[in-house]
């Protein structure tokens, strides 16, 4: 098959995604830190969560360009949540939040949808959640293997549960269609597990994360000061719709905040935070478990 690429429309840490010309479909391309097979695994958790009925792009197939394997997508036209909270940060439009409430809300709601109990019988079926959470653990090397060690034996100790997680709820994951309506992209990391993970995921991404650096200061501090208030919002949202509550969520901070880590795209000074974190929690968690609290 002839593909003709067209302009880039989008990165992340492991693809660039491309027009297809003479065609409403797109095609991600993986970049040199991705294999065929960790594609494969999003083409999958993709087609599985399409054929659920979630609201994703429609994917298509798999290929391979230049050497470099891909996937078709649909096109979705339209805006990332992430665009607009800059763009609202920038303006500090919402001084109250510095977010739309709202924007914050689509979030807990989209996910809510995802995280449903599932036919573990497909044979498209995303990988166990703590078996792929160690081995992204495993690989990090900003921990010592004893504090790996440590990390993985709590994570081991927490509940397992059977529902579909996305694995990466960032709100540069979710693309509000022309029509309004959210689509969640990037299954690459998805997984059968606790939905305490993805909550977990987009606390420590809004208490952590870095702001571009072409961001004023003032921007940044102004951030800085509405971080916990857009969580709130969050789980607030989350919370009325599952009954799942931050106290749920809190035990999973550690195991998540170490396999964030082995993430290419988190730069250093958000890394060094979340290694703050993991340090500050090991000794309460560990002792936690030996004493059976």
């Amino acid at each position: 098959m002839k593909v003709e690429l067209g302009r880039m429309i989008g990165e992340g840490g492991c693809a660039k995604t491309f027009e297809w010309k003479g065609s409403h479909k797109l095609i991600k391309l993986a970049k040199e830190n991705t294999n065929e097979e960790a594609m494969k695994r999003e083409y999958d958790n993709s087609v599985f969560a399409f054929e659920m009925g979630l609201s994703v792009p429609q994917p298509f197939e798999l290929l391979s360009v230049n050497d470099r394997a891909g996937i078709v997508f649909e096109r979705v036209h339209g805006t990332s949540l992430l665009e607009r909270y800059m763009s609202q940060l920038t303006e500090q439009a919402y001084s109250e939040t510095g977010i739309n409430p709202e924007d914050i809300r689509i979030i807990a709601r989209i996910l809510s949808e995802i995280h449903v109990q599932i036919d573990i019988g497909s044979p498209l079926i995303p990988s166990p959640q703590k078996e792929y959470l160690t081995l992204l653990i495993k690989s990090s090397d900003r921990l010592t293997l004893a504090e790996k060690e440590s990390v993985i034996f709590i994570l081991n100790s927490l509940p397992t549960k059977q529902l579909l997680c996305h694995g990466d709820p960032n709100p540069g994951n979710v693309l509000i269609r022309n029509d309004g309506s959210p689509v969640m992209i990037d299954w690459m990391d998805a997984a059968i597990g606790n939905p305490e993970v993805d909550i977990a995921e987009f606390i420590l991404m809004i208490r952590y994360a870095i702001l571009p650096d072409h961001l004023p200061n003032h921007t940044r501090q102004f951030f800085d000061s509405k971080r916990e208030i857009i969580i709130h919002i969050f789980m607030d949202e989350y919370t009325r719709l599952t009954g799942l509550t931050y106290h749920d969520a809190e035990p999973w901070l550690l195991p998540v905040a170490a396999r964030k880590l082995s993430v290419d795209a988190i730069p250093g000074e958000e890394k060094s935070l979340l290694i703050q974190e993991i340090r500050r929690r090991l000794p309460i968690q560990k002792n936690s478990v030996v004493e059976g609290v």
